[in-house]
């Protein structure tokens, strides 16, 4: 697909957030399988604290090197199912690939383990604002790393990102780092993600394999010293870290079949249903503060995100329209 490069701007945003998981759409029309693949994937990512409350007593590093290596073998399944083992073997074959993969394997790790200790002291407000900013950082980093003109929407955007930010910033006595650095830790990912020359599934494989290496390392040093959670006499800590590993792909997996039945300002309004079921969850179900300084912040970054939005999808318009002649 060959677009212009006024509606690639906006797009970047979108694919750092979506070709994480797919590895690129096409932009087709949309179809009611796409949308439901890719509701099924939010949704269940707005829930995931609900889940990672449940493992709230198990250090947060736990939990993580459980979530690398449970995936494993539903990751494993869905390439047998698709049929993609060879190009495992090729990528495994390139010093460069897995240079690559275990550079965004350590991103996305760092990524889940602030994501899990987040909810895990009660800062879920702060992991929903991280992830409402992901798509203003990334069209930032545009900017920055490849020299990108912002349109003025953007600017304005980016602008009201940083106003939300200071607001935090004065409200707490501290920068909100937290949202921070899961928005950037996931931007990166996103970014870098989309130079690995393989698909969606076989990527994620990819980068657990790596990770299961280390996971399994820690995994046998706490089962050694005793501090381990996944013992016999704890069977539900047990059920629960196995669980990591479905909680954790099966999301990304439908995405991946969601995305690419979906255009990418469809994908683009989407994203912001998972951190708004976050937000809804942290307030009324974890009772978390949420204070004049935080309804300020979020104000901001909702009118940043809607003027965002606007203009995606008005360039969206005007790329569609720009082709329509050549298909006459």
């Amino acid at each position: 697909m060959t677009a212009g490069r006024a509606a690639g701007k906006n797009n970047m945003a979108i694919k750092q957030m979506t070709n994480a998981e797919t590895g690129g759409a096409t932009e087709t029309g949309d179809t009611l399988a796409g949308f439901m693949f890719a509701l099924s994937a939010y949704g269940l990512w707005g829930l995931m604290p609900l889940y990672m409350k449940l493992v709230a007593h198990i250090p947060a590093a736990e939990v993580v090197a459980h979530r690398a290596l449970w995936s494993v073998p539903v990751a494993g399944i869905v390439l047998l199912a698709l049929r993609r083992t060879a190009d495992i073997t090729a990528a495994l074959r390139s010093p460069r690939t897995i240079a690559m993969a275990a550079l965004t394997a350590a991103l996305i790790s760092v990524n889940w383990g602030i994501y899990v200790w987040a909810i895990a002291v009660d800062r879920a407000v702060e992991t929903a604002l991280g992830y409402y900013i992901n798509p203003l950082v990334a069209i930032l980093m545009g900017a920055v790393l490849l020299g990108e003109k912002l349109s003025r929407a953007q600017i304005v955007s980016v602008l009201l990102a940083c106003a939300a930010v200071v607001v935090l910033t004065v409200d707490a006595g501290g920068l909100p780092w937290v949202s921070l650095a899961l928005a950037f830790s996931f931007a990166c990912y996103g970014f870098l993600r989309k130079t690995l020359p393989i698909g969606p599934s076989q990527g994620f494989f990819l980068e657990v394999i790596i990770l299961s290496v280390p996971a399994l390392g820690f995994a046998t040093w706490l089962a050694m010293t005793g501090q381990t959670h996944f013992r016999m006499d704890e069977p539900m800590d047990m059920l629960l870290l196995i669980l990591c590993g479905p909680v954790t792909a099966v999301p990304l997996i439908l995405f991946a079949f969601g995305a690419k039945l979906l255009r990418y300002s469809s994908i683009g309004i989407m994203q912001y249903v998972a951190p708004t079921m976050i937000a809804i969850i942290a307030v009324f179900v974890f009772q978390e503060p949420f204070g004049p300084g935080r309804i300020t912040a979020f104000a901001l970054i909702w009118m940043a995100l809607a003027i965002f939005t606007w203009s995606m999808l008005k360039q969206s318009r005007e790329a569609a329209a720009a082709k329509a002649p050549a298909a006459h």
